[in-house]
């Protein structure tokens, strides 16, 4: 993956997709291979670089916790004041005002998507994302797809990890991968292996 492009990676059952993510982000060390960014190895700079987002009992919210909640606490990460005042004007720009008293877990998946994806951003130094399982919400692919090519052709370093379902149903939509990427993986490749294929040059 590299600055500006959105990456599709295929992976299966209900761990690997994390495990996954956590090699690629720097945040776990693979058994073989390695993962670069700029070239070189440097996990600390992955870790700083790159946010996984929405990743299954690591980084997802709690499904119980209010939008503006969720909100709040990502603009503290981000070092921004999260007061109500601010979290009612991130949720105004991300279109998402009148959910703010919705669980993050009865949000569309688009938007929630969108919302954990865009915030995760105005972290500082954040220049890329790794999306974890966003299949699992529900919806359909293709949205979520679009939204993950819209912030690479923002300029961010966009991968995704999904499973063959979500796979088929981007290939089958008629815009397909529009402007992202598919890598795809076969059944015998382990996560080790994807991650020492992924370089990030952001």
């Amino acid at each position: 993956m590299s600055s500006g492009t959105a990456v599709f990676v295929e992976a299966e059952t209900a761990q690997r997709p994390t495990v996954l993510g956590l090699i690629v982000s720097g945040r776990m060390k693979p058994d073989s291979g390695e993962v670069s960014i700029d070239g070189t190895p440097d996990a600390k700079a992955l870790r700083r670089r790159l946010a996984l987002v929405d990743a299954p009992d690591v980084s997802e919210p709690h499904g119980d916790v209010l939008l503006s909640d969720v909100v709040a606490e990502e603009l503290m990460f981000a070092g921004r004041f999260g007061g109500p005042t601010a979290v009612r004007h991130e949720l105004e720009r991300l279109g998402l005002r009148e959910h703010a008293r919705l669980p993050i877990g009865d949000l569309a998946p688009d938007a929630r998507v969108r919302a954990l994806c865009e915030l995760a951003l105005q972290r500082p130094e954040v220049e890329g994302l790794v999306l974890v399982s966003p299949d699992r919400h529900g919806g359909a692919p293709e949205d979520w797809w679009r939204i993950a090519c819209e912030l690479a052709e923002d300029g961010a370093a966009v991968l995704v990890i999904a499973g063959r379902a979500a796979r088929a149903a981007i290939s089958a939509h008629p815009a397909g991968w529009g402007t992202g990427e598919v890598m795809p993986l076969h059944d015998h490749a382990d996560a080790d292996d994807a991650a020492a294929a992924v370089e990030e040059q952001a």
